[in-house]
């Protein structure tokens, strides 16, 4: 059987080969809707399948976008993943994934996989990106959106959660229920000090304290964003001499942790211990106790990254201001502080 060609659909659509190109590529150029029709229909009729090599080829762009995550093992980092990958689907592409493992020449070795692939564009949750990886960008003139972190090494759009704003939201409330202090359980000592969401944490937990007159020396507790490695640091917190009578944690995956290191040593949460996360990931609302945390909205952010990578007009210089999205936060609360 014949390979059936774009000039047979344009011969049974009575249309020009350009115009059936306009309609599988949905551009450049607009198409008439009953003659989109017609060229659908005649899609459907022969079967034809557009050969998406040559078309990449000759516009040495793919239908692919390229999205690295530190570790998509990780909740939130997989539910960024599917919520990219939904908008992405939306607009008519299909989703590499790299997971870095918070390795900088993993990080690099995806970005020149993927570049080398003739991606329509990059989408980089980067931990700190550092001037090898920015180069390699800098070298390809590749459209790159920044997702949730923005490292000091790329001066890209950036799609970003209001995360200092958000952790005071926590912080205070927590603060509201009487207890004396919060302690915090923040990042590692690898966690940049700029443009990391753990940072502005961090520093929205400062800031909240410092509000309520409260000294923060000797009450941060460095720990990784993983449930596992919290957990264990978490024992070490809440077996001490100075138990917290609440702690306001970087992650909900740290914050599960913590309230497993809880429950093994039969602290009575929020009876005796107030807890609250950051990120609202599902398993937020099953924790034991449910978690409050402070979400913000994912589907918009991948949304807007996708849009944002796909945009001719991405490169246009702009201030940094016009460059960075940022998504509002908002408290959720669960009865892990004392609420519900």
């Amino acid at each position: 059987m014949a390979k059936v060609t774009r000039d047979d659909v344009a011969r049974l659509a009575g249309t020009s080969t350009a115009v059936v190109s306009y309609v599988i590529n949905n551009g450049p150029r607009p198409v008439a809707p009953a003659t989109r029709e017609r060229v659908l229909a005649a899609i459907k009729e022969l079967g034809y399948r557009p050969d998406r090599v040559a078309q990449a080829m000759a516009s040495r762009r793919t239908d692919l976008i390229g999205l690295i995550v530190p570790d998509a093992r990780q909740p939130f980092f997989g539910e960024m993943a599917h919520a990219v990958e939904w908008a992405a689907a939306e607009r008519g592409k299909m989703v590499l994934v790299g997971n870095s493992d918070y390795v900088s020449e993993r990080e690099v070795h995806y970005l020149r996989a993927f570049l080398g692939m003739r991606v329509s564009g990059l989408i980089l949750v980067s931990h700190a990106l550092n001037d090898h990886a920015a180069a390699e960008i800098d070298a390809w003139d590749a459209r790159v959106v920044l997702l949730h972190e923005r490292p000091e090494a790329i001066d890209d759009v950036a799609v970003v959660t209001d995360d200092l704003g958000g952790a005071q939201l926590a912080v205070r409330h927590l603060l509201e229920h009487g207890h004396e202090y919060v302690a915090c359980m923040g990042g590692t000592a690898e966690t940049p000090a700029v443009g990391d969401p753990v940072s502005d944490h961090v520093e929205g937990w400062r800031r909240a304290m410092a509000e309520a007159g409260i000294p923060t020396e000797g009450r941060l507790f460095e720990a990784p964003y993983n449930r596992y490695d919290a957990y264990r640091v978490a024992l070490e917190i809440l077996a001490g001499p100075n138990r917290p009578p609440a702690v306001f944690c970087s992650t909900d995956d740290q914050a599960i942790g913590l309230l497993r290191a809880a429950r093994e040593l039969r602290i009575d949460v929020p009876g005796e211990l107030a807890v609250a996360g950051f990120d609202d990931i599902k398993e937020a609302a099953l924790a034991d106790p449910p978690l409050t945390t402070v979400a913000s909205d994912r589907s918009a952010m991948a949304r807007a990254a996708v849009d944002l990578v796909l945009d001719d007009g991405l490169r246009v210089a702009g201030s940094r201001r016009e460059r960075l999205k940022v998504f509002p936060s908002r408290l959720v609360l669960r009865g892990s502080c004392g609420c519900g």
